[in-house]
């Protein structure tokens, strides 16, 4: 039967590290690494670079089924006004544009790196973050912004009835201890 393996093809290990293919004989694949190094590896313990495109998509995609399932959003940790929990996530994207999908983004690298996977948050999709973070209710949502914000969320959520420039002042000054990260979030593609 012939190999799926060609001299000079990627092949993975299962923990997803790449390998040059140089030859393939008797069901054994002999590669280089990059640093180098030879090896050999049984074929059936390797995948080609299009089974591990499927694989890491369909792990990707149980990341953001993970996420949703995490403590962060089972549950606000206060109890809020539902209305204005609303309201303060509308007037603080208008003022502040991005900060929602910085703290989804921040959630979810948090979760990750709880979980033990902090590797995964290089790969994360902001949007998909946003979705699973728009996907809990307003309540919790204000909840984690404030987290984030290092104020509490009952404090937050009270300002939203108030005017902008105080809005405005929580969220600089929450946001102070991370200015940098969130600026340099900014420059992030929204795939």
């Amino acid at each position: 039967m012939p190999s799926k393996f060609w001299r000079g093809a990627v092949a993975y290990t299962a923990n997803g590290r790449s390998y040059t293919v140089e030859a393939v004989e008797d069901g054994t694949v002999y590669c280089t690494a990059d640093s180098g190094a030879e090896t050999e590896f049984a074929e059936s313990a390797m995948l080609t670079e299009a089974e591990w495109a499927a694989r890491a998509s369909k792990h990707s995609l149980q990341v953001y089924d993970r996420l949703k399932q995490s403590r962060l959003y089972a549950a606000p940790a206060a109890k809020l006004d539902r209305a204005a929990a609303v309201a303060l996530l509308a007037k603080i994207e208008r003022l502040t544009p991005g900060i929602l999908d910085f703290a989804a983004f921040s959630i979810a690298a948090r979760i990750l790196e709880e979980s033990g996977e902090a590797e995964l948050a290089a790969r994360l999709s902001i949007a998909k973050c946003r979705a699973v973070f728009e996907g809990a209710s307003a309540e919790t949502r204000a909840s984690l912004l404030a987290a984030i914000l290092g104020t509490p969320a009952e404090m937050l959520v009270n300002a939203a009835r108030l005017g902008d420039n105080l809005m405005r002042a929580l969220v600089e000054k929450g946001l102070a201890a991370r200015a940098e990260e969130f600026e340099a979030f900014g420059d992030r593609p929204r795939s």
